[in-house]
């Protein structure tokens, strides 16, 4: 099963609360606004050759993290690694993006988003990684970035459609709006315009 759902099973929300202070609910809140604009970042690095190569190289070392079924162990999660792949992700616009985010309402404000990013993104990376593979060997470049594969359509469809049909603007789009607001529309529009 891949899903957003499925995703966010993976991610261990009650420790996640106790590890940055807060109640299960503005952690739920929280991860739920972070997911999409994290995938959608992703999505945006992936439509790029060199975002994509770079993407898959990443998804090597993050197979292991989500094993079997049940969310991941917060104590394996290595929060500088995350705070890396956050910096890739959203590169100059990071703070933009954490400001957005941390404006939503019940989302626990900028600095529980900036602590929250770098927790979610290696988890994110170890989902896409066994997606991808199944649970095995690393996935081949090839399979993967060819015009509609592999990572291209789990991240759209991630988001809620196939990243072939509304295009990669309306994904996003389509997901800020029921997860994250209107302020990080405009921030990933501009990642996107930015990028091609």
């Amino acid at each position: 099963m891949t899903s957003f759902d499925d995703l966010l099973s993976q991610v261990p929300i009650a420790q996640i609360a106790d590890q940055l202070g807060v109640d299960q609910a503005t952690a739920t809140t929280a991860v739920q606004a972070a997911l999409p604009t994290l995938l959608g970042g992703l999505q945006v690095n992936a439509a790029q050759p060199q975002g994509a190569a770079s993407l898959l190289g990443a998804l090597d070392n993050h197979g292991g993290l989500v094993e079997g079924e049940g969310a991941v162990d917060l104590g394996q999660v290595d929060v500088g690694d995350g705070e890396k792949i956050v910096d890739n992700v959203f590169g100059d616009e990071k703070n933009t993006v954490i400001s957005a985010l941390g404006a939503g309402g019940g989302t626990g404000g900028n600095d529980l988003i900036g602590k929250l990013l770098p927790i979610l993104a290696p988890i994110v990376l170890a989902y896409l990684a066994k997606q991808l593979t199944g649970g095995t060997a690393a996935p081949a470049p090839q399979q993967t970035q060819t015009s509609g594969g592999g990572l291209g359509d789990l991240l759209g469809g991630l988001l809620g459609g196939s990243s072939n049909s509304g295009g990669l603007g309306g994904v996003i789009g389509e997901a800020l709006s029921k997860n994250a607001g209107g302020a990080l529309g405009s921030v990933l529009g501009g990642l996107l315009g930015g990028k091609r």
